[in-house]
């Protein structure tokens, strides 16, 4: 990147924080027009905190972000149609792909860019050993799932949007800004990045005797193959009630809440992206491209 005439600085992260410190510090380089993309290198949990940072410290216009994937699922990284196996590619994709202004969404004002995730999904998320998943990458994700499915457990509780209302029993939930999660796994085929809306998918309880084939098509085709058993919804803002604490997966970050409201903030951060499905067909007005410069 250095040869092709690029200005590039490496941090490197030893502990929790830093990427949130050094993303600071970046975003103050480039208020001054010193940098003019800040690279996140790492896995959908280091992306979350590097454009979390970025977010909260009022990243440039002038500055965009760009990802890396080193992380073992690298779920939004292969959405958002960045290459997972050429890291040179990837690069130079951060460093003069076009801009592209992206919305983030907010849960109980606690930052996620690609997807939230509850239930069942979410354990497993939580549960996959790391060394597997260093072994097997993405695929650890559905073993795990599958070695616990006689756990899969109910909850319950009551969802609301604009127009909208559902209370019963679930297996699992995902809130989408972004399409994947789990490993490759779909569970919000049709979300946009830049549309400012959100995508409910949960999964209704069901008969023991059907969940075996519903976890088998949801592991091998996504959340479209079951789509008629799910119930979906689209909104700008989200909300969850329950009596019950429910185990939520932002990003890989686990926590647990009995309650949360997701809001969507559209256009909050321009990133240098490749092509995908996850970017509506035409750019917003009055955002344009800036290519090359220091990374």
């Amino acid at each position: 990147m250095r040869t092709d005439g690029h200005g590039v600085e490496v941090r490197v992260t030893w502990e929790p924080g830093d990427a949130t410190r050094l993303t600071a510090e970046a975003v103050a380089q480039a208020a001054q027009g010193n940098i003019d993309c800040i690279v996140a290198g790492g896995g959908d949990g280091t992306i979350n905190e590097v454009f979390a940072a970025a977010y909260a410290d009022g990243l440039p216009e002038e500055c965009a972000l760009g990802i890396l994937p080193l992380g073992t699922a690298n779920d939004f990284a292969h959405s958002a149609g960045v290459p997972i196996k050429d890291l040179t590619a990837a690069l130079r994709l951060a460093a003069s792909a076009p801009r592209r202004w992206i919305d983030v969404a907010l849960v109980n004002g606690r930052f996620f860019v690609n997807l939230l995730s509850g239930g069942f999904g979410s354990r497993v998320t939580v549960e996959t050993d790391p060394k597997l998943k260093q072994r097997l990458g993405g695929l650890a994700y559905a073993i795990t799932g599958i070695s616990h499915f006689a756990e899969l457990s109910e909850n319950r509780g009551i969802f609301r949007a604009e127009d909208f209302s559902w209370e019963g029993h679930f297996l699992a939930v995902a809130i989408g800004n972004g399409r994947q999660a789990g490993g490759g796994i779909s569970l919000c085929p049709n979300a946009l990045i830049d549309d400012g809306l959100l995508d409910l998918m949960v999964l209704p309880t069901m008969d023991r005797a059907a969940r075996l084939e519903i976890f088998s098509d949801l592991l091998r085709e996504g959340a479209q193959s079951i789509r008629a058993k799910l119930v979906t919804k689209r909104g700008s803002w989200i909300e969850y009630e329950s009596e019950h604490d429910l185990n939520i997966n932002l990003d890989g970050e686990p926590i647990v809440a009995k309650q949360f409201r997701v809001e969507c903030r559209r256009s909050a951060l321009p990133v240098r992206l490749g092509e995908s499905p996850l970017l509506s067909a035409a750019d917003l007005p009055g955002r344009d491209s800036k290519d090359g410069g220091s990374v």
